[in-house]
């Protein structure tokens, strides 16, 4: 037997995928899946997660491959550390990006404390990534080799320990389609299934609603402004907008303009028609390095600075308060608080923090 594995199942074909790979190699199995949130009226969109009918997809998948099936529920933790964080971040005029912290929260610490609990000794998830050991013993995080389906930005915050008992079996996979032909071999009903892409709490992607339902909160109007301050008309609320937002402003302008800039304090979207959405440099904080320890001198990588984006060449120089200054060679655009930067040195992870 090749060891204990808690498969995270959320209802996607990935993640049941990934149990069908670790049985076939050896493991002893069991699928878990986490209790998150549920909506008011039980339901959510057709690309959303955390529904009845994902529960029902990952139940059968772990009976179609005869292992223990697990359901924990984490709503409190959920509410806490990813919603909380949330709003907070859009209050404070960030942007933030609740599916890190669900990964890093509840997939990386709570599911994988639990199964520790139960005598697992490997987490695994259908992310699309790769984990390595170095030559020095240092444990790796790397790209996945389908490229568009790379999901190493989302879990730059594994330690050491983390990536030791964590697998990634879909990241060797360069087709999708490779992984629909695995799930319908085994008859899950999900083989075709299409993949969740919205938020699980936020309806239809309209945060400014949920925000002020959640909170109780009424975010009140306030001024677009232009780089000079001169007022270019009225906002529905700072909470509404983010950094690079061109559509949906609501304003006849001349030309296109975009968000550069909330100021919470003066209740102000400052707009740019350009030059002033893009940064030389960027300083980001709670910086976890995995593939070295702080360079004492400067270190050359490429970076991102969202999910989507692509990689900028630039320099990295470790502070002494743990924060890192990551200095782009060529202006990068619609750099938002709250987001994650995250350093490459070709397809292995340097490290990654969050934007401040």
């Amino acid at each position: 037997m090749a060891g204990r594995a808690m498969i995270a199942m959320s209802g996607g074909v990935d993640s049941s995928v990934a149990a069908a790979l670790m049985l076939e190699a050896g493991y002893d199995c069991a699928g878990a899946m986490m209790k998150l949130y549920e909506k008011a009226d039980g339901g959510g969109g057709e690309r959303s997660c955390c529904t009845a009918d994902d529960a029902e997809d990952a139940r059968q998948a772990a009976c179609a491959l005869g292992i223990p099936f697990y359901v924990f529920n984490f709503r409190e933790e959920f509410e806490r550390e990813v919603i909380g964080r949330f709003v907070r971040t859009y209050e404070e005029g960030g942007t933030p990006n609740p599916c890190i912290d669900c990964n890093r929260y509840m997939k990386h610490r709570m599911l994988f404390e639990r199964a520790a609990i139960l005598g697992f000794d490997t987490l695994v998830t259908g992310h699309y990534a790769r984990i390595e050991r170095g030559a020095d013993g240092r444990w790796l995080l790397k790209k996945a080799k389908n490229s568009r389906k790379d999901q190493s930005y989302v879990l730059y915050f594994l330690s050491q320990e983390q990536l030791a008992r964590t697998s990634f079996p879909l990241g060797g996979f360069s087709d999708k389609d490779e992984i629909r032909a695995i799930a319908e071999k085994h008859g899950f009903r999900n083989a075709r299934k299409r993949e969740s892409q919205d938020i699980c709490f936020v309806d239809d992607g309209k945060y400014g609603d949920f925000l002020e339902k959640y909170t109780g909160r009424v975010f009140p109007p306030g001024d677009f402004v232009d780089e000079e301050g001169r007022v270019l008309g009225r906002h529905r609320g700072i909470t509404r907008y983010t950094i690079g937002q061109r559509k949906g402003l609501g304003l006849s302008l001349n030309q296109p303009m975009y968000v550069c800039r909330k100021d919470v304090g003066r209740n102000e979207v400052t707009l740019t028609k350009g030059p002033a959405l893009y940064s030389d440099a960027l300083l980001a904080d709670h910086f976890n390095w995995i593939a070295c320890d702080p360079p004492k001198d400067p270190l050359r990588v490429t970076a991102k600075t969202r999910y989507r984006a692509k990689e900028s060449p630039a320099t990295v120089r470790a502070l002494e308060d743990g924060s890192v200054l990551v200095f782009f060679d060529h202006p990068e655009r619609a750099v938002a608080k709250g987001q994650a930067v995250v350093l490459y040195d070709g397809d292995v992870v340097v490290g990654g923090g969050t934007i401040q």
